[in-house]
């Protein structure tokens, strides 16, 4: 990561799980300045308790809604990582307003002020809701997404690059399941499923903010890189976690049930990462998908993808081979989610 050194960095939503494990690793890359901006008091002191008051991290409160206080926090900023977001489906459907204020108003306020500020890059981190959206937090992400695209035609002649990065679940993210289903198994259960044949894209949270670093390394103008992830059905991590874990509180696992609530609001059965008309602009980098812009973007070179495969379909998780109870255990072991 030599392209961050010695630069100037900004990250939104610095406090959240990807925000800060992606401060973790910006520490490595050596830049001159880390300015963490967040609306959680607390877990900006925690961080601040973390890491000390002094060296290259700054901690910035202030909220993506109010645009005065993101020209501050932007002020000789080269690069932007805009991880800040209302991200929980079910409640967003319940506040929409929110959601819009946030997660649409509040990324065009940070687009505006970084192309006043002409930083080099901007990485939105988006999710896998955004294809395809049937779920308020999935539309107004996938906005989002449209908005930093479109900075590339609105920046000018500024050569400032935006782009985007696009995953899905993230092991031991806020609201992640694993740590719930631990409470629910050391209470003798039922560990409360929504629907056992839900499949869905998961990766361990390291790697989850490694790509993001990555897409800001690959990013020309206006790209949204899409990692290829593996998956599982919800109902096998349910019945992984409880013959793992029902031994260490105590319990015979045939002892702990599990229990189908149904599926939440706009919750889908299967994700998708590409959709099907987003695959017609996709290329196959290997490791990960690129989705090219479809409106024309100054400083955005298409030479760069013309070796690489046209993807020929979507990339849902219900196309993909889904990790066995086996793998699914030893990943979550190996991220070190459950708190045990």
């Amino acid at each position: 990561m030599d392209s961050l050194r010695d630069q100037n960095v900004l990250v939104t939503g610095g406090c959240g799980s990807i925000g800060s494990k992606l401060i973790e690793q910006l520490l490595a890359a050596d830049p001159a300045v880390i300015r963490v901006f967040d609306t959680d008091e607390s877990a900006l002191f925690d961080l601040q308790e973390t890491y000390g008051k002094r060296g290259r991290l700054r901690y910035l409160l202030g909220d993506v809604r109010d645009r005065d206080r993101l020209g501050m926090a932007l002020e000789d900023i080269d690069v932007v990582f805009h991880a800040a977001a209302l991200k929980h489906v079910e409640l967003t459907e319940y506040n929409p307003f929110e959601a819009v204020q946030t997660n649409v108003q509040g990324t065009q306020n940070l687009v505006r002020m970084a192309v006043e500020e002409e930083v080099d890059a901007f990485v939105n981190v988006s999710t896998d809701k955004a294809s395809n959206p049937v779920s308020v937090m999935g539309a107004t992400k996938l906005l989002s997404e449209r908005l930093v695209i479109a900075a590339n035609a609105y920046k000018g002649s500024r050569e400032s690059r935006f782009g985007c990065v696009r995953f899905g679940n993230v092991l031991g993210s806020s609201g992640s399941v694993v740590p719930v289903f631990v409470d629910q198994i050391r209470e003798g259960g039922p560990v409360t499923v929504t629907d056992p044949d839900m499949t869905r894209f998961v990766m361990p949270i390291e790697e989850a903010a490694g790509l993001v670093l990555e897409a800001h390394e690959r990013m020309t103008s206006g790209e949204v890189f899409v990692l290829k992830m593996p998956a599982f059905r919800v109902g096998d991590l349910a019945e992984a976690m409880v013959e793992r874990y029902a031994p260490t509180f105590g319990y015979d696992p045939d002892e702990v049930g599990i229990e189908r609530v149904g599926a939440r609001p706009a919750e889908r059965v299967h994700e998708k990462l590409v959709s099907a008309d987003e695959s017609a602009h996709a290329r196959d980098l290997g490791d990960m998908f690129a989705i090219l812009p479809q409106i024309d973007v100054p400083g955005y070179e298409a030479v760069n993808y013309d070796d690489a495969p046209l993807v020929s379909e979507e990339y849902t998780s219900e196309d993909e081979r889904l990790l066995s109870k086996e793998e699914i255990v030893a990943m979550i072991e190996r991220s070190d989610v459950t708190g045990l």
